[in-house]
């Protein structure tokens, strides 16, 4: 019987290893496609939040609620796309045929440095490896597959979203049913505080791009830098990514500027590093009551490591999976299994009423 009891411990404990195993393999080979659910649960939460408030703001239903929360927003974008969408799909052309030749003109300043051309010269033999008619069409092939990727994966990420925000308490019901009836209150109450802490980041962060769009694009207007308006639609999109999105917003900007001149790039380079400032110490602060406060070296490893785990798309999604993270890290592991939990929320936990 003993002999029996044993095999059968060491039968289970190997089928849950197998599992673990199992499941990293999995998270590994589909973490895109985790990714954009991810995207898709982070509108859900988003559009229940603003549902809410509309709710509890006027005598709407809840899928009244809902409906505006979503209508709304879609007729602004409509009005907004109709009135600066053509500006914008112009200057977007305009970009494309323009950046090819601030490279070039890059490239031409750079030559005039010895050491620069010398570097150009010793990598001459690795650029003869690929024939100019393969890479061109390697690139347009990437290029439309991505871009129809990317738009797969919105579409997707739209589609779970509405269908999360319209009943949310049916998938987490569902979820809970996965715990322990014992442990379900607790349960509910971390996945409440995680969802809180992701629409309050969220709501933050559209906010802090918004602002960074309208001080981009003015500020280059002021500098009469062309295509002001995609460009600070590009910094606006960019800057929902730390640190990797700043820079990369000013290097389209940069060679713009370049174009017109040297001294024009330095102008674009301070505006951008003044507005960096500005986001870093001003609007950040303003709003870091509604934001999690992730430590910045542990953003910047869990973006390297999201980044190799699903690339850009790992990278996007780094900070709000922290932040996730983070509050349930606190919840399970610091207040439950270690017990440092303040006198408030010992004091909640042990009340008659409590969950």
């Amino acid at each position: 019987m003993n002999n029996t009891s044993t095999a059968r411990t060491a039968l289970i404990q190997a089928s849950v290893y197998a599992f673990v195993v199992l499941l990293a393999l999995l998270v590994a080979k589909a973490a895109q496609v985790l990714l954009v659910l991810f995207g898709g649960i982070l509108l859900a939460i988003l559009l229940h939040g603003v549902a809410s408030w509309v709710r509890r703001k006027s005598a709407l239903g809840e899928k009244a609620a809902l409906a505006v929360t979503v209508v709304l927003p879609l007729l602004a974008a409509a009005l907004a796309a109709w009135l600066v969408a053509p500006d914008i799909g112009d200057q977007s052309a305009k970009l494309a045929e323009r950046l090819p030749l601030a490279l070039g003109r890059l490239r031409e300043q750079l030559m005039q440095h010895e050491w620069t051309s010398r570097v150009w010269e010793s990598t001459r033999h690795l650029r003869e490896l690929v024939p100019d008619g393969a890479s061109t069409a390697q690139y347009l092939a990437g290029f439309f597959s991505s871009t129809l990727g990317a738009f797969g994966n919105v579409v997707f990420a739209l589609v779970v979203g509405l269908f999360l925000a319209l009943s949310p308490a049916l998938y987490v019901d569902g979820l809970l049913q996965l715990v322990p009836a014992t442990r379900r209150p607790r349960a509910r109450e971390v996945l409440d505080a995680t969802a809180a802490t992701l629409r309050n980041w969220l709501l933050a962060k559209l906010s802090a791009m918004a602002v960074i769009g309208v001080l981009t694009t003015a500020g280059l207007m002021l500098l009469d830098i062309d295509l002001a308006l995609v460009l600070g639609v590009i910094a606006a999109l960019l800057s929902f990514i730390p640190n990797f999105g700043p820079i990369a917003s000013v290097i389209p900007a940069a060679l713009i500027a370049l174009v017109a001149g040297p001294d024009k790039a330095l102008h674009v380079l301070l505006l951008y590093a003044a507005i960096q400032a500005v986001e870093s110490y001003a609007l950040t602060p303003f709003l870091q009551k509604r934001m999690v406060n992730l430590p910045p070296a542990l953003l910047l490893t869990m973006q390297v490591l999201f980044g190799v785990l699903a690339g850009i798309l790992g990278v996007i999604f780094a900070t709000p999976l922290t932040a996730a993270a983070m509050v349930m890290v606190k919840k399970w592991y610091v207040e439950d299994m270690l017990g440092y939990r303040n006198a408030a929320t010992r004091a909640a936990a042990l009340a008659p009423d409590a969950p």
